[in-house]
């Protein structure tokens, strides 16, 4: 028996490609507005990274350095902001998922109605994501403490046999946590949107499906990573490209910068923020829309296979008739 992981492949192509053509710019743009906070999903871990402190620290001449107050203050200003804009980052990626899938539902993308439509389940989604993000961290930092702790206990041979054990458990929580985090957007978010669910009972829902079609998914988890990783790449080397030729512009806007650099430097250091401000915000609005096919597939084919693993779960009945003659 074909499985359905392997079936869809060119169903999610044909889908794909009647959702985007004829090519509609307004269309595009929105969903690359989305994109930009959904980016392109696979089935994969996400990387941990962390170290073990060094045994003995270089010392520093002079003495220990005296640091003022105000660069602390500073750099915890600086840690609460990146914070704040990385949880507010996190909220708006999690209801635009559904506003991403409510678009695919539909044929129809209208971020402002759908996002009023989905708030409430975005905010319950973005709770899930941040404890399930806060509990790897949670064991990364009691295996990283438990490192330091047998490092000033028990010596460098009892440490050396934690770190053994340690790093193997931070890597297969962080994959697990990983899967687990793509299978919600995958799958679980349209369950959630099927049967009017929240995440932890859209979990309790798909998951006699996942036991029973385990081949299934496993089959999808192999080649999403294969194809979110190859998409990925291809997305990369395409703004690369578009990233070098902007330069040309970018070179001409910064030569009036030099020249007020030379008239008064202060003002020439913020004319040349200004254009590699504008320049970043030239690629990252090129890489947006470059990697809108690529994620509306990668969806368009999670959809797909979960339909066909349960019926009760198939959002889009008509793109699959559709896609399958």
């Amino acid at each position: 028996m074909t499985l359905a992981a392997l079936d869809r492949l060119d169903d999610a192509y044909r889908a794909t490609g009647a959702f985007l053509r004829p090519v509609d710019r307004s269309r595009w743009l929105r969903l690359a507005l989305i994109g930009l906070f959904v980016g392109l999903p696979t089935a994969a871990g996400s990387g941990v990274q962390w170290s073990t402190p060094a045994s003995d620290p270089a010392p520093t001449p002079g003495g220990p350095v005296d640091v003022s107050p105000v660069v602390w203050i500073a750099v915890a200003a600086a840690v609460v902001v990146a914070v704040a804009l990385a949880l507010a980052f996190t909220l708006v990626g999690s209801v635009m998922e559904f506003v991403l899938y409510e678009s695919l539902r539909r044929e129809s993308v209208r971020v402002r109605a759908y996002w009023r439509r989905h708030f409430g389940r975005g905010v319950r989604l973005f709770g899930f994501r941040l404890a399930v993000g806060l509990a790897v961290l949670l064991t990364v930092a009691l295996l990283v403490g438990a490192v330091v702790l047998s490092l000033a206990a028990a010596g460098d041979a009892a440490t050396l046999v934690l770190v053994v054990v340690a790093v193997p458990v931070a890597l297969v929580v962080a994959l697990v946590a990983g899967v687990v985090g793509s299978f919600t957007t995958a799958f679980v978010v349209p369950v959630m949107l099927a049967e009017d669910r929240g995440v932890l009972a859209g979990w309790r829902r798909f998951w006699p499906t996942l036991t029973r079609e385990w081949r299934e998914f496993l089959v999808y988890a192999i080649l999403a990573f294969v194809l979110g990783t190859v998409g990925a790449a291809a997305v990369g080397v395409v703004v690369a490209l578009l990233a070098a030729v902007l330069l040309l512009p970018t070179a001409v806007l910064a030569a009036p910068a030099f020249a007020l650099f030379l008239l008064a430097e202060p003002l020439g250091i913020a004319a040349f923020v200004v254009v590699g401000l504008v320049y970043v915000l030239a690629v990252v609005a090129v890489a947006a829309v470059v990697q809108v096919p690529v994620f509306v597939y990668l969806r368009y084919y999670a959809l797909l296979v979960l339909g066909d693993a349960n019926e009760a779960f198939d959002l889009i009945p008509e793109q699959r008739a559709a896609a399958s003659d």
